[in-house]
């Protein structure tokens, strides 16, 4: 495996780990996805951000069930790749496949240009939150710290 290799702990930073976050919607959620990622690089437009995750929502939900949510998307100009990690004070529906309100959401905003080693990164979200107790875990973090922590301790 090389340095370069995408992984969860290489593209989720502790500023964009939030814990408890007030939403009262999808759209909502992904608003401040894209307002949080602006706040951490003001090059970077949350507008375009926003838009470009609602387009890919129309595509299909990226709710993938059991309460969890993917949303993700492409961006001009953007040279590496952004997660961002947020539990939800209270579910919100996400036109999700099991028709189930979300309370856990991983969003990865990547290069224009991704690559399949993005999609293996998709892969290997999906397959960490298909284990229930490791989704209870984060579930049950009170600070984004503790959220932190236990979503890269368990990558690599």
């Amino acid at each position: 495996m090389s340095d370069t290799s995408l992984t969860i702990d290489t593209i989720l930073a502790p500023e964009l780990t939030l814990c408890r976050v007030p939403a009262s919607s999808k759209k909502r959620v992904l608003e401040f996805i894209a307002e949080q990622i602006h706040e951490q690089d003001e090059s970077l437009n949350d507008v375009q951000i926003f838009n470009n995750l609602i387009a890919r929502e129309r595509l299909g939900s990226t709710g993938i069930g059991q309460g969890i949510a993917i949303p993700h998307c492409r961006l001009e100009g953007l040279d590496r790749v952004i997660g961002v990690l947020l539990t939800l004070e209270e579910s919100v529906e996400f036109d999700a496949i099991d028709n189930q309100p979300v309370d856990l959401v991983f969003a990865l905003i990547v290069p224009k240009e991704a690559t399949s080693e993005h999609l293996e990164l998709l892969s290997q979200l999906a397959e960490k939150f298909n284990e229930r107790s490791f989704c209870n875990a984060l579930r049950e973090c009170e600070d984004a710290r503790t959220l932190y922590e236990r979503m890269t301790a368990a990558s690599g």
